[in-house]
């Protein structure tokens, strides 16, 4: 006796019941959707049992949503946030030397050097920065005694005392974060060279402008 073809019709029959019922199930969704109801058309017929469910439900009375935070009021912390940086920054130097829509802001790359009130200024790649309002701070890889040191420093600190950009890289990192340049193949090693030249021609500016004040009062007194 063959029980494939015995199992085979029973197959076939279950899969033409189930997609009978689907296409009576699909024809009165059709309906409906095809038959909307009439202006004038009457109620459904309610049993007592929905009857008295309704009349229950009407009794309760539904007070109106609670305002949120979120939907009705304005956060405060913006506004906070920059009044901090406002009484911290008053000349907005320190936040346009760091902001993403200045051309001449400091990017990662740069060579930076920090003064502070507390000890030496401090010299280094800068490698990352980390915007969190008055938190921003900034993340500086130099040499101390020939050995490779990395110090974050808060913009807005009061102990901050100057933040001079030393040199700019000529070509714009690809990354926010410089972290390969702790590896040996990618340290730069010491800015000692490039805070050198910065002082050299900065103290050449100084001398400039102060001979040509001096030649401006004497011209002045003749």
């Amino acid at each position: 006796m063959n029980f494939a073809a015995v199992g085979r019709p029973l197959g076939c029959l279950k899969t033409a019941l189930r997609q009978t019922r689907q296409n009576r199930a699909w024809q009165r969704s059709l309906a409906a959707v095809a038959a909307p109801e009439a202006p004038n058309a009457s109620k459904p017929i309610l049993t007592a049992r929905q009857r008295s469910r309704e009349e229950r439900l009407a009794r309760f009375q539904v007070y109106p949503e609670i305002p949120t935070v979120r939907t009705d009021f304005k956060d405060p912390m913006p506004v906070l946030r920059q009044a901090q940086i406002t009484m911290l920054d008053p000349t907005g130097a320190r936040t346009r030397l760091f902001a993403k829509d200045q051309a001449d802001a400091a990017k990662p790359g740069d060579v930076l050097m920090v003064s502070t009130k507390n000890g030496e200024p401090f010299s280094g790649y800068l490698i990352e920065i980390r915007r969190r309002g008055a938190d921003t701070a900034i993340l500086l890889r130099g040499q101390m005694m020939k050995t490779s040191v990395e110090s974050w420093f808060k913009v807005y600190s009061p102990t901050v005392t100057a933040i001079n950009i030393i040199w700019r890289r000529p070509k714009r990192a690809r990354r926010a974060r410089l972290t390969y340049m702790r590896k040996p193949e990618h340290d730069k090693g010491s800015v000692d060279h490039l805070v050198a030249a910065w002082k050299k021609e900065r103290s050449t500016l100084r001398s400039k402008s102060g001979s040509g004040g001096a030649k401006q009062q004497k011209a002045r007194g003749k």
